[in-house]
């Protein structure tokens, strides 16, 4: 589908591919619809009636979609006037969906509003799609994969430094050796700080590379992004990661 372009003067955007993230109650028959749109990063909107039994946008109001969405306004919270489908419908289920909705939880944190991030976008659209062709049962290790992937991904993609072929000095990292990774430096010798946790450079080498099928590196890649995304969301918890970790030590 083509996405049109939009209408400056009245401030609105026509056939946007969006995902959908999250909605809340508005008033009494309405919703707060969190997008992540292709060109104009999370846009937060309001489905006028969209409660309602007979609406005609209630039944389009679902995750992992890819959707074209119109809507308009000048202030933070616009106004939602249409969606149309994209794709064809992408069912998760199990596991694969709550990490569906950890990478949603993700974003709506982390993800700023009206920043464009073509390629996260893209990358995430791709992320879903994985997870859907997923076979039932869910592999547990196979899910952590594509979720350390996406993480790392999503983290480079909104600008945090996380370097994982050079130290914190710009010299090569060597799979022999073991570094202190510090948010926001990256690898350095292990006695020069006390911050950060200790990583062999091998797992960084090879998550650079995007191979987590060593089980070091499955190990301390889970300890990696845990930190950093501690380190990047502060003190309030992820909800969606504590039910993963409740399911199967994500």
């Amino acid at each position: 589908m083509a996405v049109k372009p939009s209408d400056s003067g009245s401030h609105k955007q026509s056939l946007q591919p969006v995902f959908i993230l999250h909605t809340y109650p508005f008033k009494e028959t309405s919703l707060v619809v969190e997008m992540f749109s292709r060109d104009l990063g999370r846009i937060a909107a309001v489905a006028k009636g969209a409660r309602r039994p007979l609406s005609a946008m209630r039944g389009m109001l679902q995750s992992f979609q890819q959707l074209a969405g119109t809507w308009s306004g000048k202030n933070e919270l616009k106004t939602l006037h249409d969606l149309e489908w994209m794709t064809g419908l992408t069912l998760l289920r199990g596991d694969a969906l709550m990490c569906g909705f950890y990478m949603n939880e993700l974003l709506l944190r982390l993800l700023p509003r009206d920043d464009a991030h073509v390629q996260l976008f893209e990358y995430y659209a791709q992320t879903v799609q994985i997870l859907s062709a997923l076979p039932m049962p869910v592999d547990g290790t196979q899910l952590a994969m594509v979720m350390r992937k996406f993480e790392l991904k999503m983290l480079q993609e909104l600008g945090y430094a996380v370097p994982l072929t050079h130290d914190e000095h710009g010299e090569i990292i060597h799979a022999d050796s073991t570094y202190r990774f510090e948010a926001d430096y990256g690898a350095c010798d292990p006695s020069a700080t006390k911050n950060g946790l200790l990583i062999l450079g091998n797992t960084l080498l090879q998550m650079a590379r995007g191979d987590y099928s060593d089980s070091t590196t499955q190990a301390q890649s889970k300890q990696l992004m845990r930190y950093l995304l501690q380190h990047y969301l502060g003190e309030k918890p992820l909800h969606t990661r504590q039910l993963l970790v409740d399911l199967q030590g994500f």
